[in-house]
């Protein structure tokens, strides 16, 4: 996990379709199952993995928890989290990657937070977001990302950086 943040600058969203149906093939080639548990993103993953054909033989589901509730409620992360790191932190969405890991029932899981939008806050920045990616077997990659672009633009960012994580990683298993 980095504690400052790494910047980032988007494709075009045909990039990210196409990162979807890559993963999509890949976890069906290996007999993966993906879930997420999305803040920021509204439920992008998940509707960019279901445009895929064949995605019900890998997409399992996803949370969208965008308010602290469905966080701690859905996907168990402690109160005490969210009080003590915020929302866009690692350690939030480690969490929530956990949650959705242990409901969902699946090999892989996606989490996000961010700050979508343009903000006066030199601290919280607008396209400032937390990614992880949670594999069953432990192996975790979480990382603080500055995404530039529009609300939409850094929403697919943060698609387009997950899906590559989970592409890095079937690579190197």
């Amino acid at each position: 996990m980095t504690d400052s943040p790494t910047n980032f600058t988007p494709s075009q969203p045909s990039t990210v379709h196409h990162l979807a149906a890559q993963v999509v093939e890949a976890c069906t080639a290996q007999g993966l199952r993906l879930g997420t548990a999305e803040s920021t993103t509204g439920g992008l993953l998940g509707h960019l993995l279901v445009s895929v054909p064949g995605a019900s033989k890998v997409f399992i589901g996803g949370v969208v928890a965008y308010h602290g509730h469905p966080k701690m409620n859905l996907l168990h992360v402690e109160r005490a989290t969210l009080k003590e790191y915020g929302s866009v932190n690692t350690h939030t969405t480690l969490a929530m990657a956990e949650g959705a890991l242990e409901q969902l029932e699946v090999d892989i899981a996606l989490a996000e937070s961010g700050i979508a939008s343009p903000t006066d806050n030199p601290d919280r920045p607008g396209g400032l977001y937390s990614l992880t990616m949670l594999h069953a077997d432990s192996s975790e990659k979480s990382e603080l990302v500055r995404i530039s672009g529009d609300r939409s633009e850094t929403m697919y960012g943060a698609a387009e950086i997950l899906f590559g994580w989970v592409l890095e990683h079937i690579q190197n298993s």
